[in-house]
């Protein structure tokens, strides 16, 4: 169980430096490596699916069911074609945050016992 933990907290850690790692000064608003490599024409938006696969496949060697690994990729898809579109989809790409849901989903998936924890605290290390 300790090992599963650590792996959904590693995962976790992952997720907030793609989604949530940077904060807009004066605003709530949170953004990570994924928004910024968005940003590169054509070639961020694939470089992100790597990263969204890697949790997919955590996901997968974890033993998660075969319709949380559909709604994972649902959300690396959405992801992918939203933050395709320029400049729009990068702003949408903003509050989509698919790395996040995703990670979340593992969690409550693999280890509902551990939805009573307190998560991992992620913004002291911002």
């Amino acid at each position: 169980m300790d090992d599963l933990v650590t792996r959904l907290d590693r995962l976790d850690r992952l997720a907030h430096n793609l989604d949530s790692r940077f904060r807009i000064p004066g605003t709530g608003i949170r953004f990570g490596w994924d928004s910024i490599l968005g940003l590169v024409p054509g070639l961020g938006d694939v470089a992100t699916v790597a990263p969204a696969a890697y949790i997919w496949m955590e996901g997968h060697r974890l033993g998660a069911s075969n319709a949380v690994k559909g709604r994972m990729a649902f959300n690396i898809a959405l992801d992918w074609v939203v933050g395709s579109v320029p400049l729009v989809g990068d702003l949408l790409d903003l509050g989509l945050k698919a790395n996040r849901r995703n990670a979340a989903l593992l969690r409550k998936h693999l280890a509902p016992e551990t939805m009573d924890a307190p998560a991992p605290d992620l913004l002291s290390a911002a």
